[in-house]
């Protein structure tokens, strides 16, 4: 499975693409970050961000996009760019037809170093142990992006089989 993982923001916003099943050694196979100038207007911001998201998409070909799920936050303006960012990221896998899964950073956190409070650091020390890289990547929102990417890997086996098992059951329900 491959999977682009995006760590929403404004400023920042964190892509990773991690390729592999859940048992087996995953595998990065690319990570960056998509930046916007702090000035500049939003309108502009979030096309930017568009742009880059489907250079994503293009480039590496993600069979599933796994977006962080926006919680609330004492700072509202934050969670209103982290949420805005995250709807262009749904809205360009949307659009080609490619699923979204979202994960709480707590269920990421726990996925990844066993610790639904984990933090950054612990998050970057991980990703880089798990992808065998040699360094964390950086800034931190690239590594919290392959961490998205991770988490859904790891998690997705038991919810693929949960899907098949509901279809299954409504396809023997009806007439043939």
């Amino acid at each position: 499975m491959r999977v682009l993982g995006v760590d929403p923001g404004l400023t920042r916003c964190g892509v990773g693409v991690v390729e592999g099943v859940a048992g087996r050694p995953l595998t990065m196979i690319g990570v960056g970050v998509v930046r916007t100038p702090a000035d500049a207007e939003l309108g502009n911001r979030l096309v930017a961000i568009e742009r880059g998201i489907e250079e994503w998409l293009d480039e590496h070909r993600p069979e599933v996009v796994a977006v962080e799920r926006v919680f609330s936050q004492h700072n509202v303006s934050t969670v209103m760019g982290t949420a805005q960012a995250s709807a262009v990221a749904m809205l360009c896998a949307a659009r080609r037809g490619i699923p979204v899964a979202l994960h709480t950073p707590s269920e990421v956190k726990a996925a990844v170093t066993g610790s639904g409070r984990a933090d950054k650091a612990q998050v970057g020390a991980m990703v880089t142990r798990l992808l065998r890289l040699a360094a964390p990547p950086k800034p931190a929102d690239a590594a919290d992006a392959l961490a998205l990417a991770i988490c859904h890997i790891w998690r997705a086996p038991p919810h693929n089989r949960l899907q098949q098992a509901v279809a299954l059951h409504a396809s023997k329900g009806r007439p043939s």
